[in-house]
């Protein structure tokens, strides 16, 4: 069973800095496209910032400059280190991976996406 534990999230202040971290597990023979995303209260979730196989990265305009994402050596732990906060920041952070339909997973289809539980950012002004 494909599983995701998110973790990291916190309160802090604007200007200030967390690192988030999702480790995932369950699947094998396959590297995640992984990305992050949040959602604030009464808003939609939206796209933060994503990592593939390839090491390639991208992010959304509001936070380049600011965050980076990255992952461990065995690519099963992606980071999303997050400095010069803002309060426009505070959201439930979700992460999400995209695995390669051959992938093996347990015996079970790969479905199109696997989701996190989600971990807080608060940032205070």
């Amino acid at each position: 069973q494909v599983q995701l534990v998110e973790s990291g999230g916190g309160s802090v202040q604007a200007g200030g800095s967390l690192r988030l971290s999702c480790a995932a597990s369950g699947y094998f023979g396959c590297f995640a496209d992984t990305s992050w995303y949040r959602q604030a209260p009464g808003k939609e979730r939206e796209f933060v910032s994503g990592i593939d196989k390839d090491d390639s990265t991208t992010y959304a305009d509001s936070v380049k400059g600011r965050f980076t994402i990255s992952h461990n050596n065995a690519k099963n732990t992606v980071y999303l280190q997050m400095n010069s906060l803002k309060p426009e920041d505070t959201a439930m952070y979700y992460c999400k991976i995209v695995l390669p339909s051959w992938c093996y997973v347990g015996g079970r289809s790969v479905e199109p996406g696997y989701w996190g539980q989600g971990t807080q950012v608060t940032v205070s002004s």
